[in-house]
């Protein structure tokens, strides 16, 4: 997908210089083939091993209405975690049925968004929401198939901020004994929902193995206790997400090395139990989307502190990637118009807002950096766009998606006008 030619960087066999004159800067680029080459390793070491699972596509790591298209048209699921993901899906035209709502506190407007529509799955995060899904359902006339969200207790080597499985964490029912199991038998007793299984997520960016395993097992014998409590079986598990991708060093693995283990255990389990193997389903966002595009910057400002360090200032920053400001996250970057010549100077690239963390990378090691050079920065499809803000009054830059040198605006570049389209000068203060 990235190669050098003639010394400029081309980008899914699109000249990036070429991208950033013609669309602007900052600007994202998108690759359709490395997102469709994603999508069929997932069909070709899951989908087609294992009867009933389903890859549902993790909304929050970047959605537009382009990519619930991408992602239709490759014939998978869709996971949500707000009503605004839940309504870009269905202006898409996306199959509500095959949407699966998230989230830890979702609103009663949403809630009643994805009933009407008949979103394919709820994944209930506490007691409470179970209590608001059935008074919905019971005025509407409705039935929905929900999953419990659990915390398996599991600690995964990650940022504190993407770790989400541990027993302390905002998200799903703690396993506790006086809590999990009141609210299952609740679900099974509803005549409002169909409790088809869990659904577990560990974090975020993992590459250990170990973590999912101890987790899927946990979750096992959370299955076997329900069967002998209730006399229900397990029909679906939501195995999460997380698999890490490619930053800087990082070795990404292939979706099977994370898969396989859990899926030998579950079928393992089952057929020990003797009762039909579940549903699978897994959750990539990151992995999908994450190294499948890079951002377009300009250079602008330069300034060299003696013996300290030299500032490269871009066109974009923090209001276009937040991740390196929220929890250091680190990247790669090469000059798109210098991509040939070798690295001879470390320069601290940083963004135009007003914040001394407004830092995209610390000490990277680059061509000679001047004015008006084309910045490339790796690795920037997961929560770019979707963290985007218009802080300092920055507008959000465009996505353009580029296949096989061909190229295609999936977003426009927000207008200055598009930045103040809600705002509103109160009566009193006219005059």
């Amino acid at each position: 997908m990235i190669e050098t030619r003639n010394g400029t960087l081309f980008f899914d066999g699109c000249d990036t210089t070429q991208l950033a004159q013609k669309y602007g800067t900052p600007l994202y680029v998108y690759s359709q083939t490395a997102i469709e080459e994603r999508f069929a390793e997932l069909r070709r070491d899951f989908i087609d091993g294992w009867p009933g699972a389903r890859v549902a596509y993790a909304a929050k790591s970047f959605f537009c209405l382009g990519m619930a298209r991408l992602v239709a048209n490759a014939g998978m699921c869709l996971d949500v975690v707000s009503g605004g993901e839940l309504n870009t899906a269905l202006a898409a035209g996306f199959p509500a049925e095959r949407i699966e709502f998230n989230g830890n506190n979702k609103l009663i407007s949403e809630l009643e968004l994805a009933v009407e529509s008949g979103v394919g799955r709820i994944i209930v995060d506490g007691a409470h929401e179970l209590e608001d899904i059935e008074a919905i359902c019971k005025v509407k006339g409705k039935r929905m198939k929900v999953l419990y969200r659990v915390t398996p207790g599991v600690k995964a080597d990650s940022h504190d901020y993407i770790i989400t499985g541990k027993k302390d964490s905002k998200f799903g029912f703690p396993l506790d004994e006086d809590v999990i199991y009141p609210a299952v038998e609740a679900a099974i007793r509803s005549p409002y929902v169909d409790f088809l299984g869990f659904h577990f997520h560990l974090g975020s960016q993992l590459f250990e193995i170990s973590p999912y395993i101890q987790a899927i097992e946990i979750v096992l014998d959370l299955v076997r206790q329900v069967k002998a409590r209730y006399g229900v079986d397990t029909r679906e598990l939501n195995l999460g997400g997380g698999f890490g991708i490619t930053y800087t060093n990082e070795e990404r693995m292939p979706y099977r090395e994370y898969l396989a283990p859990m899926m030998e255990r579950v079928a393992a389990c089952f057929d020990e139990m003797g009762v039909p193997r579940p549903a699978l389903v897994v959750e990539p966002g990151r992995s999908i989307a994450g190294d499948a595009a890079i951002t377009l910057y300009t250079i602008g400002s330069i300034k060299e502190i003696k013996d300290v360090r030299k500032y490269a200032s871009v066109d974009g920053g923090m209001t276009d990637n937040i991740r390196p400001a929220l929890y250091q996250a680190v990247y790669r970057s090469t000059l798109a118009n210098k991509a040939d010549m070798p690295a001879e100077e470390t320069v601290t690239i940083c963004g135009k807002c007003c914040e001394s963390g407004d830092v995209i990378i610390r000490d990277a090691q680059l061509p000679k950096v001047e004015r008006g050079d084309c910045l490339a920065v790796f690795s920037t499809g997961a929560y770019g766009y979707t963290m985007a803000s218009n802080y300092n009054g920055i507008p959000i830059p465009a996505v353009v998606l580029v296949k096989d040198g061909q190229e295609e605006l999936m977003v426009r570049r927000q207008s200055y006008q598009d930045v103040i389209a809600c705002q509103l000068v109160p009566e009193s203060l006219k005059g």
